[in-house]
């Protein structure tokens, strides 16, 4: 047997050779640089032993086959040049790979990602278990880059061009099932028998290529193809609005393979992969994945936090129950709803039914696990069985003295180490915890709904919560799978602070004689997934304008909204698509028509439609008084850092990814540019758009808000 540091190579008495893959003393493997000469070393081996029959690639991970490549390879590149040489190493390898004499077979168990499929793909076979945690998929295009070790290449001749095309141009993740469908592997087995069954398969002689179904062999001709292409390409233009250029790559890429056969391919791939790595839009894009991945791996606190048992829950509603739902489907704890009737106790468990039968009818889960997943959630209308919650999360109405209420209640029925947790969107955590008798057990948690998809919640602890509490809190958070950002208990915390101005702008754009869709179009081309006004209908008209005068008092008329046109929306009964009235128009089943705004908005709020703005003066308003906000949260220290602001934005309202987040825009275009931008708007249309201290300052001394010598990777 010979070891090398992540590569263990095993020659079997059946003459069948296991590599086994354990990156030394991490917890996933990637695929580094420097393990190339080890994988080459083994090759040699196994070419210069002519009695192997086949050769099984195997993880010793438990949860992980390969996670991808090391991304901090491409932040190390200087050049498109570096960068296209290392897509050049890695398409070699694995043709090295493809070109044994001898079966070789990728076992696959956990995560099969991006530099690990394309290993796989490498492969003559490939065969996974039937397991929740495996997943195989292309996600580069979510950095910004494109497979580059073979993966746009192999991955059509494999699956056919739509398959390929739907995988690599969203980074879409396929199951095991999902995965033997489409012919992306050629078995599905239980974990306990994975290495028997692909050894079994080594043995038999090279497999047969999968014949593609007849469809996609009519796409492969150029006829198809062209069609396929053009549609793609219309589709993907409406989806990024041109913002991602990885996409078109992507399918130059790959009609250049299947049209000009795939050693052209390779060479488009690795070019491709080598500039696309320099772009800003990729810089950006990696660098909110390492933010992400480094918030989720800060414990937030000097303090260990207590154990995590059960978990309770006060007020049935929605966000209550999409609360009591991701703690039972997630954390897989055991969670108790407390609610003043039945119906908002019945109402939780069936909106917990019925987003665990839908994960069934789509065989993301079995019925079995349906039913456990259900088993854990409970409700009652009184406090019986809630004496030794860990944490309550309240989810009751946005009335500071019925939260004191539950403060009171909650301390004098549940144990005396109970976490008080408040998902409020507006009112001070310290406000809440004020006739506390254990006030350091008090804080704000504050979920986005729909909670079970939307990634962040923001942990606000006021003056006097407990490193403990918050140590806590942030564990319960990502064991919710949730990206806790800890913000400063000031009016409207950090998300709904910033977005605020955005919207009120969107609403004076509306009085100023610009358009619903012409106003959403802009900020949507802009990069935001939605956009301001279809937002509003989205959260609730009525949810979503609540924070607007307590902003207003505790900042001043930067905050103030246009109120004839709030007032006039909500006196006519519009909250948005709750109740299927809203700025748009909204069919019985509360779906959104086609953006088709409703046309009696208009004769409502007495505005029309003749606005003269272009988009990108629309969009660069409500940008500019978001982007202004942020700074003053970063100035008075509402977010802990550049990175909490950043990740804050772009999991919490969906803020460009591809710029970064707030302060790494604004890094980008440097401060003095930001403040040049608003002191024009404020000429243009008054001092809301007033430039802040911390801005002008910054402008000034040459700052910026991430440090200089911070690296892609973080620490």
């Amino acid at each position: 047997m010979e070891t090398t540091s992540a590569f263990t190579l095993t020659e079997r008495l059946d003459n069948v050779a296991v590599i086994t893959i354990d990156v030394p003393g991490e917890k996933m493997n990637t695929l580094k640089a420097e393990f190339g000469v080890q994988v080459r070393a083994i090759l040699k081996q196994i070419r210069d032993n002519k009695a192997l029959r086949g050769v099984v690639f195997i993880s010793a991970k438990p949860d992980n086959f390969i996670a991808g490549a090391d991304i901090n390879m491409i932040g190390n590149c200087t050049s498109a040049q570096e960068a296209e040489a290392l897509a050049r190493q890695g398409q070699q390898i694995m043709a090295e790979i493809h070109a044994l004499p001898i079966p070789v077979i990728a076992a696959m168990h956990g995560a099969c990602l991006g530099g690990g499929l394309e290993l796989a793909l490498a492969c003559h076979s490939r065969i996974c278990t039937d397991d929740a945690k495996t997943v195989l998929g292309l996600p580069e295009v979510q950095l910004g880059l494109l497979p580059g070790s073979g993966g746009t290449q192999r991955l059509p001749r494999l699956v056919g061009i739509s398959t390929a095309l739907d995988m690599i141009l969203t980074g879409k993740q396929l199951r095991a099932r999902q995965a033997l469908k489409v012919g992306l592997v050629d078995d599905v087995v239980p974990q306990a028998i994975l290495l028997e069954a692909a050894i079994a398969l080594a043995k038999q002689d090279r497999p047969v290529s999968r014949r593609l179904p007849v469809r996609e062999r009519i796409l492969a001709g150029p006829l198809g193809r062209s069609l396929v292409f053009s549609l793609a390409a219309k589709k993907t233009e409406q989806k990024t609005q041109g913002n991602y250029p990885a996409t078109g790559r992507i399918l130059k890429v790959l009609e250049t393979g299947l049209a000009q056969g795939s050693s052209s391919g390779y060479a488009e791939e690795a070019q491709a992969f080598g500039e696309l790595a320099m772009t800003p839009q990729s810089k950006a894009l990696r660098s909110v994945f390492f933010a992400s991945t480094d918030v989720k791996k800060d414990p937030a606190a000097n303090a260990e936090p207590q154990p995590l048992h059960s978990v309770a829950v006060l007020g049935g509603g929605l966000m209550g129950g999409g609360i009591a739902f991701v703690t039972a489907s997630k954390a897989k704890l055991p969670v108790r709803i407390k609610d003043i009737n039945a119906n908002g106790i019945n109402h939780a468990l069936k909106y917990s039914w019925e987003l665990l039968d839908k994960k069934v009818r789509r065989r993301h889960i079995r019925a079995s696990e349906r039913d456990s997943q259900l088993a854990l959630i409970s409700g009652t209308t009184d406090y019986s069985g809630f004496a030794h919650r860990d944490v309550v999360i309240e989810a009751v109405f946005e009335d500071l003295s019925l939260k004191q209420q539950m403060v009171a209640e909650v301390e004098a029925n549940f144990a005396p180490h109970t976490i008080f947790a408040s998902n409020t969107s507006s009112l001070p955590i310290g406000d809440i915890a004020a006739q506390a008798q254990r006030p350091e057990q008090v804080i704000g948690l504050h979920f986005f709904s729909p909670v079970e998809k939307m990634p962040l919640v923001e942990v606000i602890p006021h003056a006097g919560t407990s490193e403990t509490t918050i140590a806590t809190t942030v564990k319960l958070a990502k064991q919710l799978g949730k990206t806790p950002v800890v913000v400063a208990d000031k009016a409207g915390f950090y998300v709904n602070r910033i977005l605020a101005p955005y919207i009120n702008e969107a609403m004076r754009l509306l009085t100023e004689g610009e358009s619903i869709e012409k106003i959403d179009g802009a900020l949507t081309k802009y990069g935001f997934p939605v956009g301001p006004i279809q937002l509003l209908d989205e959260v609730g008209i009525d949810t979503g304008t609540k924070i607007i005068p307590v902003l207003e008092s505790a900042y001043g008329e930067r905050f103030s909204a246009p109120a004839n046109i709030i007032s006039a929306i909500l006196n006519d009964d519009r909250k948005g698509r709750k109740n299927g009235r809203g700025f748009y128009l909204y069919d019985a089943k509360g779906r959104k028509s086609k953006k088709q705004p409703d046309p009696a908005i208009y004769t409502l709020i007495g505005g029309g439609q003749k606005g003269t703005l272009s988009g990108q003066q629309i969009a660069e308003r409500c940008v500019m008084m978001m982007l202004n906000e942020a700074a003053r949260c970063f100035d008075e220290h509402v977010v802990r850092s550049a990175r909490d602001g950043d990740i804050g934005a772009v999991f919490g309202i969906g803020f460009p990814p591809f710029l970064g987040g707030p302060f790494r825009y604004m890094d980008s275009l440097g401060a003095g540019e930001v403040v040049a931008i608003l002191q024009r708007l404020t000429t243009q249309y008054g001092p809301r758009f007033t430039p802040c201290d911390a801005l002008i300052r910054m402008a000034e001394q040459g700052l910026a808000f991430w440090p200089a010598n911070e690296t892609e990777t973080l620490s």
